[in-house]
């Protein structure tokens, strides 16, 4: 295998998900889905997962072009882990880093769904919590550039408007679209079977945006909650009451 090696690893969702790839498209993943009804695995799984992964390339840390972590948006604790993560490999190893959209990343999954003709749009959608959904919304011809809809929390009905809104014929992913299919589909979007690998955040999206975006100071790359964590939303709801 060459060189050219992209480390990638997101921690926004329940699920631990590490690439790594390199510039002539050979691909190396690791995954950790915790069962359900267990909690997320992050801080125990992740430096084991990008190790396996490396130790298959036959390279080390020092060997690799850059390194690339989701900022989210995702849950409040997972994204501290795997930010404050990248940020202390990137400075032990001296290796850029660049901090990746996990919507993005998501949207990329889009390049091998085989969705009906004619679909224009392609949404990325993960579940918030709380009743709402962190989404984002490209052009299907133009991934790699701004999206139609930024990054936003959005509750289910209102994400639908502004889908609908758009007048595009659209690609719905992930697990926020799964859990919110009943009233996302009322915006005429095509959501995947509730199994689909499509609806899975993976590390290799992570590793094809990352070629094409400028590396930061390590202390620089930070989450993007896009709203408070849920422990501060009831703190300020016991506040007023």
């Amino acid at each position: 295998m060459s060189g050219g090696w992209i480390l990638a690893f997101d921690t926004a969702t329940r699920a631990t998900a590490v690439a790594l790839a390199n510039d002539r498209g050979d691909e190396l993943v690791a995954r950790d889905d915790p069962p359900r009804g267990q909690r997320p695995r992050h801080a125990a799984r992740l430096l084991p997962l990008c190790a396996e992964v490396l130790e298959q390339a036959g390279i080390g840390y020092l060997e690799l072009e850059r390194l690339a972590v989701g900022v989210g948006p995702g849950t409040f604790t997972g994204l501290r882990i795997g930010v404050a993560t990248a940020r202390a490999l990137a400075q032990a190893s001296s290796v850029p880093l660049v901090g990746v959209s996990t919507l993005h990343s998501l949207a990329l999954n889009a390049d091998s769904a085989s969705p009906p003709g004619g679909v224009q749009a392609v949404a990325a959608v993960l579940d918030a919590r709380r009743g709402e959904a962190f989404a984002a919304v490209w052009q299907l011809d133009q991934l790699h550039g701004d999206p139609l809809i930024g990054p936003g929390a959005f509750t289910p009905e209102a994400l639908t408007e502004r889908l609908a809104a758009l007048g595009l014929s659209l690609l719905a992913l992930g697990e926020g679209a799964v859990e919110f299919r009943q009233v996302l589909e009322g915006s005429g979007a095509f959501i995947p079977d509730d199994e689909a690998p499509l609806h899975r955040v993976t590390a290799t999206g992570h590793c094809r945006l990352a070629r094409h975006l400028p590396a930061a100071d390590p202390a620089q790359v930070t989450p993007h909650y896009l709203r408070l964590p849920d422990a501060e939303i009831a703190r300020r709801a016991a506040g007023k009451q």
